[in-house]
């Protein structure tokens, strides 16, 4: 199966890209990397009337620190993370989870950014971005306005985007010293979706842990009060109090109904925690 006919634009800045966004309304797609997007295309599962290719938008390729923070333009891709080529303020843990993306093509193509608008629950970026605390600048022509990435993702394959919206940049806070993290996800083999994600940002010194369960039929659960998964205190020996049976009764509240489906779950999320102790 091919694509439905569709118009092409290739814009070479910023807001030439949010014009044709804004006058195209919810009639256009846009192209980065391609790799959630073509296939997408060929299945013909959406059938914009326009394709906006953002790969010449040299502003949406930067990666700079600023202050305690590194801002991503939403054209980074996974592989210029995995490589080094930007900077590093998680201390090694945007690195580790670019690197374990899909297979090195996908890596070299596929964009942080259109990972993010795609909002597919399995995608890395989705609940490691959300552990880590980052925040989203969105633009549109009418200007930009910035969202949480736990409160980005609204449910399976749907974002916050408005019509005429994109991401522009990703901003991620520096990881404390003190702060430990853990990453963990299931897959039937390498390269495959994820059916399982836990991801842990455990800081003992302050007592404080962010915990998100991806890879559900809906939004990552992100736990930004954790401390009931460690019997109500967060202390150097966390391993020992994490409380799998409060991380089961989490899943069953947030509708994940199938008992063996939550025991993986838990079971990543167990193994993500320990991840985070070594």
């Amino acid at each position: 199966m091919k694509p439905a006919p569709f118009g092409y634009e290739r814009p070479r800045d910023l807001p030439a890209a949010l014009a044709v966004l804004s006058q195209a309304h919810d009639s256009a797609k846009i192209i980065a990397g391609g790799q959630s997007l073509g296939p997408m295309l060929n299945l013909r599962l959406v059938e914009p009337q326009v394709i906006v290719d953002i790969t010449a938008l040299a502003e949406l390729k930067q990666a700079e620190r600023h202050g305690d923070e590194l801002v991503l333009g939403a054209c980074v891709t996974h592989a210029d993370i995995e490589d080094g080529r930007t900077p590093d303020v998680t201390r090694g843990a945007m690195r580790a989870v670019a690197a374990n993306i899909a297979y090195r093509a996908v890596r070299n193509r596929g964009t942080v950014g259109g990972s993010l608008s795609h909002a597919d629950p399995a995608a890395d970026w989705v609940s490691a971005l959300s552990a880590l605390d980052a925040k989203l600048t969105l633009r549109s022509s009418a200007g930009p306005r910035t969202l949480a990435m736990a409160d980005f993702v609204v449910g399976a394959l749907e974002s916050a985007l408005r019509a005429g919206e994109i991401v522009e940049t990703v901003h991620v806070p520096a990881r404390p010293a003190s702060a430990h993290w853990g990453y963990v996800k299931s897959c039937r083999k390498t390269g495959e979706f994820a059916h399982a994600i836990g991801a842990v940002l455990i800081d003992p010194s302050a007592g404080t842990a962010r915990i998100v369960i991806g890879a559900i039929d809906a939004a990552p659960i992100v736990i930004t009060d954790a401390a009931q998964l460690f019997g109500g205190r967060i202390a150097g020996d966390y391993k020992d109090r994490f409380d799998a049976r409060v991380a089961d009764g989490i899943l069953a509240k947030a509708g994940v109904c199938n008992a063996a489906h939550r025991h993986i779950h838990v079971s990543v999320l167990k193994r993500a925690v320990r991840e985070a102790v070594a």
